[in-house]
């Protein structure tokens, strides 16, 4: 039951949320079944913020409200040059691996449910992804948030060298 959408609220903050996974879970009791529900939520402004959050609840309302609250708590700044990434780079989470390539504009988002999600709502709009080892969603999630939150900047790079952009790369 995975899937990706759009949410509107009222209170939206300028955030974009994104649903990737909604699972149901069935207990069985004396009296019959009952369902609680977990859900994996991707939230960014599509300026390079992005965070994930996991829910779960009785509700599946609650369950994604909850996800969002862990999710805009856990935002992380990614570095965007231009609509892509700066360079190529592999996420890895237990079993988990996650290439990501930058692309030349125009390429579009070439990446399965769980990356689409978080690069759409992080504002990355040409990317190349191969997801590698695990198809658990939320280790695909953890581990493309460990490719963008290694990602180098540079401007960063430079100051750090001590020296100016076109310096580096006249």
């Amino acid at each position: 039951m995975e899937r990706s959408r759009e949410r509107d609220n009222n209170k939206n903050d300028g955030y974009v949320e994104k649903l990737i996974k909604l699972n149901r879970v069935a207990k069985v009791v004396k009296g019959g079944r009952r369902f609680s529900f977990s859900a994996l939520v991707v939230v960014g402004d599509q300026n390079g913020k992005v965070g994930y959050g996991f829910g779960k609840a009785n509700d599946v309302t609650e369950a994604i409200r909850k996800a969002v609250d862990r999710a805009k708590a856990s935002m992380i700044v990614v570095a965007v040059k231009k609509t892509s990434i700066p360079h190529e780079i592999i996420g890895n989470y237990k079993s988990a691996s996650v290439l990501l390539k930058p692309a030349v504009p125009g390429t579009g988002i070439i990446a399965g449910g769980a990356v689409r999600a978080i690069c759409d709502a992080c504002g990355i709009n040409d990317i190349l992804s191969k997801s590698l080892g695990s198809k658990n969603s939320i280790n695909t999630v953890k581990a493309t948030f460990d490719a963008l939150e290694h990602l180098f900047d540079a401007k960063l790079v430079a100051k750090n060298r001590g020296k100016s952009l076109s310096e580096m790369w006249g």
